[in-house]
């Protein structure tokens, strides 16, 4: 069960990155329409992304980083940040949607250039911390509070 939610949560905010780039170039095409489902498509994965995550912490606890000592410094750099800036994502998501539900699409054109960077750093980080775990990964068995 573990292994399944942490496939689920990878590929699910995987796929929404994927679809956020799929809306940038839709709009950047003149297809309103298409945007707006691609966008909202990737709002619904990373909240998929969130319920998997949430739910394999609460079930199976923490994963501490066991690989080599050289690489400990960037990999924690990449988690610190990656943390950080995914805390920042979802509510700078939730008012860019708000804004272009509004029509005030000025306000949503300027903070979706600031939201599409975080967005594909959270979404690229998370499968690269995925990926270090899966291999290098130690069982902590508690959950960090």
């Amino acid at each position: 069960m573990k292994e399944l939610l942490g496939l689920l949560a990878v590929w699910s905010i995987v796929l929404s990155g994927l679809a956020l780039l799929a809306g940038v170039a839709l709009i950047k095409r003149g297809k309103r329409v298409w945007h707006h489902r691609a966008m909202l498509t990737g709002t619904f994965l990373a909240l998929l992304f969130l319920v998997f995550y949430l739910a394999k912490w609460a079930l199976h606890g923490t994963t501490a980083y066991g690989g080599p000592e050289a690489w400990r410094g960037a990999y924690y750099f990449l988690l610190i940040t990656h943390t950080l800036l995914a805390a920042l994502n979802g509510p700078l998501a939730l008012y860019v949607i708000w804004r272009a539900f509004r029509g005030e699409f000025v306000l949503h054109k300027r903070w979706a250039k600031v939201l599409v960077p975080i967005w594909l750093y959270v979404a690229a980080s998370g499968w690269v911390i995925y990926l270090v775990l899966k291999r290098y990964g130690v069982e902590t068995g508690t959950i960090a509070f």
